[in-house]
């Protein structure tokens, strides 16, 4: 299989970004930037994908789509929220650690993640290490926010992590950021990015393709 036809393949079977599956338009305002922010802790915790978007879903019905809000909630409505995506088994720890990272978030950044961004002078490494400030972010949850939010903040573009390099290895793409951001239009890599994720384990499959 061509480069070409195992991005077309990936992007067509696995090409939705984790942020629009959780439906968070993004874009560089606070609340979309503060979902993407709660999301990917739910993301990186071991729980399934679908379960941690479900509860990014029912969290952002809520009305918990600012830290304010988030931080004005009971600790049990953000319980109830989560179980509501049937995101069970970390609930009420998560429940705790979203409380504190809104009030993190209101007390250090005003509640705003662009000014984190611009502590770190817009650097990915630097931004990764303010994002593990957040209690229940750790590297995993600030790749994930890094990845996503690559198309909206450009100065951390072009960003891969190792599970997307290592996927993008296995099936024969370049394993670098840029090698990978060559092959799709500007804009897409987190859509090239989320895909990789998902074909993770599916490598067979997809070359037989």
């Amino acid at each position: 299989m061509t480069r070409e036809r195992t991005v077309r393949t990936l992007l067509d079977r696995y090409g939705r970004s984790f942020a629009d599956q959780a439906g968070i338009r993004l874009a560089d305002t606070p609340s979309p930037l503060y979902r993407l922010l709660v999301l990917a802790h739910l993301l990186s915790a071991r729980i399934s994908a679908d379960v941690a978007v479900a509860a990014a879903r029912e969290l952002s019905a809520a009305g918990y789509r600012t830290p304010r809000r988030m931080l004005d909630a009971t600790w049990q409505q953000r319980v109830d929220a989560l179980g509501r995506g049937h995101y069970r088994r970390y609930d009420e720890r998560t429940a705790t650690q979203l409380g504190d990272g809104a009030r993190l978030l209101l007390e250090r950044w005003h509640g705003d993640l662009r000014r984190l961004r611009d502590e770190a002078d817009g650097a990915a490494a630097g931004i990764s290490r303010l994002l593990t400030e957040f209690p229940g972010i750790g590297p995993t949850g600030a790749d994930i926010f890094l990845r996503e939010v690559q198309a909206t903040w450009p100065s951390v573009a072009p960003y891969a992590d190792e599970r997307v390099r290592s996927t993008a290895r296995t099936l024969r793409l370049p394993h670098s950021a840029a090698g990978l951001a060559t092959l799709v239009p500007a804009g897409e890599l987190p859509r090239l990015a989320a895909a990789l994720i998902r074909a993770h384990g599916h490598e067979d499959e997809l070359r037989a393709a």
